[in-house]
């Protein structure tokens, strides 16, 4: 795999002490202009992509960001690995705002936003059921234990369309459901990533309990702010002890996922659909 680690999250992370090398790299993909620029530079002898997910500034909603550009530019640059820092709604007592949570399942509750790269000629499935990378994951839990005790070891992710937050019917209806935590970014990001065949984990940050929970203020946008400005160095310091452990040693198969995912016919793939997605099956056909 390639020995550069893309990391997705918010526009500060990529000020990080001691990189070296520091560049803006614009990638252009079939699917339009990713969130911004991807800041390549070098730190502690590893190579690390960052990309803004809203764009600096924070321009994009949820349902806005260009999700299949941004992990075909992760592609496209070499990224063997993508990491994402999020901020998330706590759903579980147990997962206090300030908690990490390395989630290990998705709950896909959006419905507006493009979900696959194929399209248009190609149909593929991939695999699935367990949609992170077992090995990133391990190296991003032991990452941030370094860095705080308060991290917690699997979760569901749920992600909503956004960008409002959740009723409170809403929010008590998904506490039943069992997810542990809420948010409105990973997905589709985490599938399209299997499908470019990508290693992806998450860390989420857990910035407040949703709106079920009785004791707590209801979720707002200056208290998920304030509580990202809070994380940040945490998320910095995460960040390079990934990168340290980095490239990881290769046991997965992230690599391959699309080895038996294109069921389409190769001599009726359109040679439109053949350009547009050679960089992530070229090698099958």
């Amino acid at each position: 795999m390639s020995d550069i680690l893309g990391i997705i999250g918010g526009s500060g992370l990529y000020e990080m002490e001691g990189m070296r090398n520091v560049r803006q790299v614009v990638v252009r993909t079939p699917f339009g202009a990713p969130s911004d620029a991807i800041t390549v530079g070098e730190l502690e002898g590893r190579t690390l992509a960052f990309l803004p997910r809203h764009g600096r500034g924070h321009r994009f909603s949820p349902s806005q960001i260009n999700y299949r550009a941004n992990v075909y530019a992760m592609k496209k640059i070499g990224a063997g690995a993508i990491l994402s820092i999020s901020a998330v709604g706590s759903m579980k007592e147990r997962i206090r705002p300030g908690d990490i949570v390395v989630v290990d399942q998705f709950f896909d509750h959006t419905r507006l936003r493009p979900n696959t790269f194929f399209s248009d000629g190609v149909a593929g499935h991939v695999a699935f059921a367990d949609p992170v990378c077992p090995d990133l994951s391990a190296v991003a839990y032991a990452a941030a234990r370094k860095v705080t005790r308060r991290v917690h070891r699997g979760g569901a992710y749920l992600c909503m369309e956004g960008p409002a937050f959740s009723t409170r019917a809403e929010s008590r209806i998904y506490r039943k459901w069992g997810v542990d935590v809420i948010g409105m970014t990973n997905m589709p990001e985490a599938k399209l990533a299997r499908e470019a065949e990508i290693c992806y984990a998450t860390l989420a940050l857990a910035t407040d309990y949703d709106c079920w929970h009785d004791t707590q203020d209801d979720v707002s946008i200056e208290a998920i702010l304030d509580a990202l400005r809070r994380n940040v160095e945490n998320s910095k310091r995460i960040v390079r002890e990934v990168a340290l452990r980095f490239p990881l040693p290769g046991g997965c198969r992230c690599g391959e996922a699309l080895k038996y995912a294109i069921i389409t016919d190769r001599k009726r793939i359109p040679p439109a659909a053949r350009r547009r997605l050679s960089l992530l099956i070229g090698k099958y056909l």
